[in-house]
Formats: structure tokens, sequence, C-alpha cells
């Protein structure tokens, strides 16, 4: 019996020793990422600063971020990875969604429509993404190292009040804008009859996303409400069940 007991106690330690050791690279590399997006997005608005002070217009600004952005963005897809591992705990749905829309956006209008490029609301979701990611890697950055200044958190969950609008406006805006321009070029769509027998319109697929903002922006956005409420005020959210 003494053997087992002690065979069982060896066998505990051995486990919270691999547990402790994993715990500790997974707070080693989000740390290390969440430093790397933050500085990524800060090299962001300062080229777009940059770029405005020495042109005085914003015509032209995406191209010239154009590469960096799409790293930066593209690269978060990580944090989907982060979720499904278990070392973050988020719903794999909530942030495949919002990391897809946003690569969507970069990748498959503004990246691929070049006549929208200079549009406003191209640069409003810009101006909105950058200032909320900054906040957000921030956040993680200093939480991860238990030194969370005040303003910081208090950025986190005050500015996506009028941040996340904009930055839905100007996506909406931007997908409107590039409508015309899929309808005459026919671009990513299908017509039939062809090899595959299969049919597709990307100016319909852009509308039906755009009206996906409808159910979808409420449920995000009051998510993060709640999630103020917790951590700004310490109120108790239960979350109810679908």
């Amino acid at each position: 019996m003494a053997s087992s007991e002690e065979d069982g106690t060896v066998e505990e330690k051995e486990n919270n020793n691999k547990k402790r050791t994993k715990s500790t690279l997974a707070t080693a590399w989000l740390t290390f990422y969440n430093i790397a997006m933050t500085a990524g997005w800060l090299v962001l608005a300062m080229a777009m600063i940059r770029f405005y002070i020495q042109k005085g217009t914003h015509k032209g600004l995406y191209r010239s971020i154009a590469r960096t952005l799409k790293f930066f963005q593209t690269f978060a897809l990580v944090e989907v990875g982060h979720c499904a591992i278990g070392i973050i705990r988020t719903s794999v749905i909530v942030t495949g969604v919002q990391v897809c829309s946003r690569i969507f956006m970069v990748w498959f209008i503004t990246n691929s429509i070049r006549q929208i490029q200079s549009e406003e609301s191209v640069i409003l979701f810009l101006v909105a993404w950058t200032l909320t990611e900054i906040t957000r890697y921030s956040y993680y950055t200093f939480s991860l190292l238990h030194h969370l200044p005040y303003f910081i958190k208090w950025a986190r969950y005050n500015l996506f009040i009028v941040l996340y609008p904009l930055g839905v406006i100007g996506e909406l805006m931007t997908i409107y804008a590039a409508l015309p321009f899929v309808r005459r070029s026919g671009m990513y769509s299908m017509r039939l009859p062809n090899v595959y027998n299969v049919s597709f319109d990307y100016y319909y697929c852009l509308i039906i996303i755009m009206l996906s903002y409808i159910p979808l922006f409420p449920q995000l956005f009051f998510h993060m409400l709640r999630q103020r409420r917790r951590v700004l005020h310490g109120e108790v959210i239960v979350e109810k069940d679908d």
C-alpha cells in the first residue's frame, strides 16, 4: 500500500510539473505575441500619421501601409489557434468570426479592388482598427506581465463604445462602395456552364455579408458591454445558455 501511494504521489508531482511548464511556456509565448502585435499596430499608426503629415491627404495612404497591414492582420489567425488548443479561454467561433471578417475586408475587398482604396470609409475602419488593436494588445501584454495601468484598462473597456461602431460603419460603407466594381467585373464569381457545374455570384455574397452585420454586431457589442461592467464595475455577469 505504501509503495502504491508513493507512486501516486510521484506521478501527481510529475503531472503538476508538466502543467506548470506548459503554463509558463504558454504565458511566455502569449507575452511575446502580444508585444509583437502591439508594436506592429503602433508601426501602422505611425506610418498613417507620417503619410498624412507629408502628403496632406488620405489618398494613397492604404497602398503605403498595405503590406504591413496584411501581415499583422493575417497573423492574427494565430489567435484562433490559441482558443482551439485552450491556452486562451475564449470561444473559437467568436474569435474566428472576428479575425476572419477582418482578413476578408483586407484581402478580398480593399486589397482586391484598387478603385475603393482611397475611399474615406477605408480610412475610417483603418483608424478604428488601429486604435482598437493598440489598446487591446497593450491590455493583454500588461495583464500578462501583472503590471496593468488603470488608464489602459479604462481605454480597453471604454474606447470600443465609439471605435467598434465606427469600424463597422467603415467596413459596411467600403463593401457598399465595392459593389458596383464587383458587379461590372464579375470578380470571384462563377457562371454556368462550367466544369464544376457550380454557380457563385460574389456580388450577392457581399450583400449577404452586409446583412449578416445586423444580427452579429449587436451580439458582439453587447458582449463587450457585459465584459465592461464585469471588469470596471465588478458586476457578476451570468451568461445565458443558447
